[in-house]
């Protein structure tokens, strides 16, 4: 059985950084897409970064262009979500995905692309 641990989350200024962090257990990490989503009070689930298990090719969401970088180590088994120059607007839970299929580039944005969730960390972004 396939399990995800966020881990990483908190209260940070704007214009801080974090590094959350995705530990998986039961499948092998280079078997897996993975990709970090987020949701924020009232709204919908939205996506924010991927990465394919194929060629370790990224993606992410124009809203977070330029400042997200998503990453694994294979050795942890383990995949990360580096954020840098904060937002308030950045406040939300993060969850993070996988997927054992291989999607095309343009499908990693859709929540029915993973089979796996981990349970959310919370970050605030916050003067």
């Amino acid at each position: 059985q396939v399990q995800l641990v966020e881990s990483g989350g908190g209260l940070l200024l704007p214009g801080g950084s974090l590094r959350l962090s995705c530990a998986i257990s039961g499948r092998t990490l280079s078997t897996l897409t993975m990709a970090w989503f987020r949701q924020a009070p009232g709204k919908e689930r939205e996506f924010v970064a991927a990465l394919k298990r194929a060629f370790g090719t990224t993606t992410a969401a124009d809203s977070v262009k330029g400042r997200f970088t998503v990453s694994r180590d294979n050795a942890k088994n383990t995949a990360y979500l580096q954020m840098n120059y904060l937002k308030p607007e950045d406040t939300a839970v993060y969850y993070c995905a996988a997927g054992t299929g291989s999607p095309i580039t343009s499908s990693l944005r859709y929540l029915s692309t993973y089979e796996y969730w981990g349970q959310g960390t919370q970050v605030t972004v916050s003067s």
